[in-house]
């Protein structure tokens, strides 16, 4: 499984959180199987959002499409997007 795992500082995180959810890219179409979003608890304006998918290829796909759409939005919604690429290599559950 491959994660990219994406964070940024937001001017506000119910605006940022909508334009999420309106979903610009097609998330389930490009390959996401999970994603989840969380941010720090000492500040609320920073979002921190990790998309799972089956292959590398489908992760790359989705990052070039966000990179189209951060260039459009940059500085409104989001700031300086910072991503990684990554292998799951295990998961546990307690």
């Amino acid at each position: 499984m491959i994660l990219l795992h994406i964070e940024h500082p937001v001017p506000n995180f119910e605006a940022w959180k909508a334009a999420f959810d309106s979903d610009p890219v097609g998330r389930q179409k490009s390959g996401v199987r999970r994603y989840q979003i969380t941010r720090p608890t000492d500040n609320p304006n920073y979002a921190i959002i990790d998309l799972e998918f089956g292959t590398l290829a489908e992760a790359e796909a989705l990052l070039a499409a966000m990179q189209q759409v951060w260039s459009r939005v940059g500085g409104t919604v989001m700031q300086n997007p910072q991503w990684r690429l990554a292998e799951v290599i295990e998961t546990k559950a307690y």
